[in-house]
């Protein structure tokens, strides 16, 4: 028997049952990352020592009883933009090449009190920024269904790393995104929940008012468990919100009568890719098929969602990155003249051109000539875009559309025109500019034998519904393995 075939849960039980020791599912994860990583790259740190004492400590405590859980000695990949202590976090960044954190994010900790075994960090493009993984420090992941095409980003190495089967489900982050679109690009589900669900308490920021922790997995039922065991209020996190109800796996009900879907016409216009398009109106008639009322309406105001979600995140960028200065932690240039020369040196030398590019124009937008011009009028579009959801979900449950426009690009393709890769954001930016949760599922193949993700959005602290349509969904389909999963 192939572990690694296994979703979560499944390994999960078998380890309830003694079918499996934790320290079998260890062995097995690291032995696929040694044999797959040179043509994947999912990780850029990979803990085997630490990882085989965790699962002997894991396992005793599930044999006396102290662990109960579904993810009980199920290994897990973690983004490299979370701190994890004593375990190199480096946000992909030469500017943070050594840096091991004094503690660990708050939603990292809760898979571990949960008996989650870590096996190492995922590749990730330089601290989120991108949408192909190709922007790392420590070069490009590959998507596992064809090794010249991208996996996606930011949250890519993640995405692979759960499509190739080197882990058994991992934690991605989501700024514009960065979980849904790789997740789509590798034929994997994940989830990217309301935000201020998940603790942000540890992810290393990117874009404050946006960033979202989530899980990548083969299928609902492992994200939905997943998703519950991270999701908790903290204190140390001011965004943080305290929820009642967050039984997600109570979602994972095959009924969808009466729920009522709409499709944004704006989202099926100009710059999809037909097989797509198609494959997504499939999945629509499926769903309609199942019990649910689907229609088209016209969602307002998508057109602006990528303008005002680079200046916000670039602007928040700006400030955020500003702490990586040489001084107190991570990369610092060897010659230089006082300390604004050593500021200076250290971040040209440190940052990726990607990660420059967002800095220089979040401190234009930022600047005083241009704050009223571009930032606030970012502001007050970002409002109105959430005006246009809340709109839309005083009539339907859930909003279904493509994960992107078009299946996984070559690699190198985005790179080279910048604001080509910053489009393939259209259908997902909008979701975190309004908090809202969202959903990708697989939904079929194109030509070329890349996977198509369908997506599927929700009201604020809604997804629930996301969750049960989605699962609806997927009850109709076979989880397809990738090629580099069954090699």
């Amino acid at each position: 028997m192939n572990l690694l075939s296994l979703t979560a849960v499944e390994l999960g039980k078998k380890i309830k049952a003694h079918e499996v020791t934790v320290e079998e599912a260890t062995r097995a994860a690291l032995d696929a990352i040694r044999a797959k990583e040179k043509d994947i790259n999912s990780f850029v740190t990979v803990d085997e020592e630490s990882a085989m004492i965790r699962a002997k400590e894991v396992q005793k405590m599930i044999d006396d009883g102290t662990l109960t859980g579904p993810l009980a000695g199920v290994p897990v990949a973690i983004k490299d933009n979370m701190c994890t202590k004593g375990m190199l976090t480096t946000c992909s960044s030469k500017i943070l090449y050594n840096f091991i954190p004094t503690y660990t994010a708050e939603a990292v900790i809760n898979l571990e009190k949960a008996g989650a075994v870590i096996l190492g960090k995922t590749n990730m493009d330089e601290f989120a920024m991108g949408s192909t993984t190709e922007t790392s420090a420590y070069g490009e992941t590959k998507n596992p269904w064809n090794t010249a095409h991208v996996p996606g980003g930011s949250s890519g190495g993640s995405c692979a790393a759960v499509a190739a089967e080197e882990c058994y489900y991992a934690l991605g982050s989501d700024t514009g995104g960065s979980i849904r679109q790789p997740s789509s690009f590798c034929g994997v589900t994940g989830i990217k929940p309301t935000y201020g669900t998940v603790s942000r308490y540890g992810l290393i920021a990117y874009g404050s008012s946006l960033d979202q922790i989530g899980p990548i997995a083969k299928d609902v039922t492992d994200c939905a468990t997943i998703l519950e065991t991270i999701t908790s209020y903290d204190k140390k996190d001011s965004t943080s919100v305290k929820r009642e109800e967050t039984d997600f796996t109570s979602a994972l009900v095959d009924d969808v009568k009466g729920m009522k879907i709409g499709i944004p016409r704006d989202y099926l216009g100009e710059g999809l890719d037909p097989e797509v398009k198609e494959a997504i109106l499939a999945a629509a008639k499926t769903l309609e098929e199942k019990g649910a009322i689907v229609e088209e309406f016209d969602l307002s105001l998508v057109e602006y969602a990528i303008p005002a979600y680079y200046v916000i995140a670039a602007a928040e960028a700006s400030s955020n990155l500003a702490r990586f200065d040489g001084v107190k932690y991570g990369y610092r240039t060897k010659e230089y003249e006082g300390l604004h020369n050593m500021y200076k040196k250290s971040r040209s030398e440190g940052f990726g051109p990607e990660v420059k590019r967002r800095i220089m124009l979040g401190s234009f937008v930022l600047s005083s000539g241009y704050y009223d011009a571009y930032y606030l009028k970012a502001l007050r579009t970002k409002a109105l875009i959430k005006q246009a959801f809340d709109k839309a979900f005083a009539t339907y449950d859930v909003i279904l559309g493509p994960a992107a426009p078009t299946t996984a690009p070559k690699l190198g393709e985005s790179l080279s025109d910048p604001l080509k890769m910053y489009l393939g954001d259209v259908y997902t930016v909008s979701v975190n500019l309004a908090g809202l949760p969202g959903i990708s599922v697989p939904c079929g193949v194109d030509s070329k034998g890349l996977p198509i993700g369908l997506q599927l959005i929700g009201d604020c602290f809604k997804e629930k519904n996301i969750i049960r349509a989605a699962y609806s969904f997927e009850q109709t389909r076979t989880y397809q393995h990738s090629p580099a999963a069954e090699a």
